[in-house]
């Protein structure tokens, strides 16, 4: 699992409703998207949650353990998912958490390093749906739209 922010271009602006209920938040770097996914180890989609670009990757990866399968070994993260809560919750799934810890963790946990390069996946993953221009910079100004056109590059990437 992992996330990529996407800007969200000037179109944008102007949803009916508010911007929160649009999906676009206002932060530090800008206006703009979090997109969280989880993919599997084809680099295959599994699911996404889309969020403000201000948002924690931590915050959503508990959502996001719900798109994956029950027979999953292990499950893949950058150091932002290093925390103590789904960590356990890891664990009584059963999976492996292959998460490196961060700095300053009083405890340093183990990780498996060689399972942890496999993690490039969903780098790849995240560039291949950049290819769209629709996806890389979020022209529509509801999430919905949007969440629709990442399933459509999901299904083109599926169907590859």
């Amino acid at each position: 699992m992992d996330s990529t922010i996407n800007p969200a271009h000037a179109c944008t602006a102007g949803a009916t409703g508010s911007n929160a209920e649009a999906g676009v938040l206002r932060s530090r770097g800008g206006s703009g998207t979090k997109v969280h996914a989880i993919t599997d180890g084809l680099r295959l989609p599994l699911g996404f949650i889309l969020t403000g670009g201000q948002k924690s990757d931590a915050g959503q990866a508990q959502a996001l353990l719900e798109f994956a399968p029950e027979e999953a070994e292990a499950l893949g993260g950058g150091k932002g998912y290093d925390r103590n809560a789904l960590i356990t919750t890891l664990k009584t799934r059963g999976m492996a958490a292959v998460i490196p810890p961060k700095a300053n963790r009083t405890e340093p946990r183990e990780y498996g390093w060689g399972v942890y390069k496999e993690r490039h996946a969903i780098e790849c993953f995240f560039c291949k749906i950049k290819h769209y221009c629709r996806s890389f910079s979020r022209f529509e100004k509801l999430t919905r739209n949007y969440m629709g056109f990442l399933c459509f590059v999901s299904a083109l990437i599926w169907l590859r």
